[in-house]
């Protein structure tokens, strides 16, 4: 028995080590060494295969960012007055709503999840905020900013509830998302019956406004936000068990990490992020409704897994969506300024994301995003 109890403490013992090598490797503490050969494998020299491999990943990791070089060089050649500070603001106002939102749904997409309640999320935030702003005298320098951060809570309440679905009852991720996300859009109609309410004060509209080197404030605000979402992905304990539980949940499972734990603060967090990209929505617009948060699904989740985010887990992070954000709103913007019809943008949108999941999936070796 003490011979058996012997054995098991040294495979429990093994298992804590893998993963924390994996880890420290997703945290970028540590170089990743490739595996050690097995067998007849140790014998055998690195092949032509092996080196295709190589390429082909490197290749995978540097493609959005080549495709969105090729875009703007394209598009500038076609219309001159795309390559233009202007312009370039233009592109970016567009995309803060759903960089915001889109940089919440990369922390799903690592863990292996899928997150579909973005559209109820922004718009229940988006009501709840105009009306506690406007409900506290309308001024952000007045009570009005105590409504901000009432809405980054209940982004996080809203995105609790979501992982306490998913893995208190066992219902997949994207189907616990989905119905939150209806419950949310249903919500925000109860609440508005169908109208606007409008925000403009005038010191909250600065974010849309007031411009820095030719560029709104909400777009550094928004970097702001990047850098803090990339800095936990990247250096907290929660970025890493994000990647741990894509990466293997058995493993992390075995290795004593809770999984069910890391699901919901990753839904939490998700939906802190969202609800920041509500507050742009309401600058950019100046007002909110039932519909604010309507196409953000499609757009956020097409953004990740352009941006090359892996829909399997374990791969991918926030700078990835950032590139993959401005690829969906340079060719949505493109599109407009050469004067193409709006279903060539939905055309290209969808033959990306095909592309991306070719490129970004190993099909010998996959099964089912959870």
């Amino acid at each position: 028995m003490a011979f058996i109890q012997n054995l098991h403490d040294q495979a429990g013992t093994g298992r804590k080590a893998l993963l924390t090598r994996i880890l420290s490797v997703q945290a970028g503490l540590m170089p990743q060494a490739p595996a050690a050969p097995l067998g007849e494998a140790a014998r055998q020299p690195v092949g032509r295969g092996a080196a295709r491999q190589r390429l082909l990943s490197r290749w995978n990791d540097y493609a959005p960012l080549l495709v969105l070089v090729a875009l703007v060089l394209a598009f500038s050649a076609a219309a001159p007055n795309f390559m233009s500070i202007s312009n370039f603001a233009r592109i970016s106002i567009a995309a803060m709503p759903a960089l915001m939102v889109a940089v919440g749904a990369t922390f799903i997409i690592i863990m292996g999840s899928i997150d579909l309640s973005m559209e109820g999320v922004v718009s229940t935030t988006a009501v709840l905020f105009a009306l506690m702003f406007n409900a506290l005298g309308g001024a952000l320098f007045g009570l009005g900013w105590l409504a901000v951060p009432a809405v980054m809570a209940i982004g996080a309440l809203i995105g609790a509830a979501t992982g306490l679905i998913h893995v208190k009852l066992k219902i997949p991720s994207f189907m616990a998302s989905l119905a939150m996300g209806y419950i949310g859009m249903g919500f925000s109609v109860l609440m508005t019956s169908g109208d606007i309410l409008r925000v403009n004060d005038d010191a909250f509209r600065a974010l849309l406004f007031q411009r820095v080197l030719g560029f709104p404030l909400m777009v550094y605000v928004g970097l702001l936000l990047v850098c803090a979402a990339w800095f936990i992905q990247r250096n907290t304990r929660l970025g890493r068990n994000c990647y741990a539980v894509g990466g293997g949940e058995d493993l992390a499972h075995a290795s004593g990490l809770n999984v069910k734990k890391v699901r919901v603060l990753g839904f939490m967090l998700a939906g802190v992020l969202y609800s920041f990209g509500a507050l742009f929505a309401v600058a950019r617009n100046g007002m909110a409704e039932s519909l604010t948060g309507s196409g953000l699904m499609f757009v956020s989740v097409t953004s990740v897994v352009v941006g090359g985010t892996s829909l399997m887990g374990g791969k991918g992070g926030v700078w990835n969506t950032v590139v993959g954000v401005l690829i969906v709103n340079v060719i949505n913007n493109g599109i407009v300024v050469l004067g193409l019809p709006s279903y060539v943008q939905d055309g290209v949108l969808g033959v990306l994301v095909i592309a991306a999941v070719v490129l970004s999936t190993n099909r010998a070796s996959a099964s089912l995003v959870k």
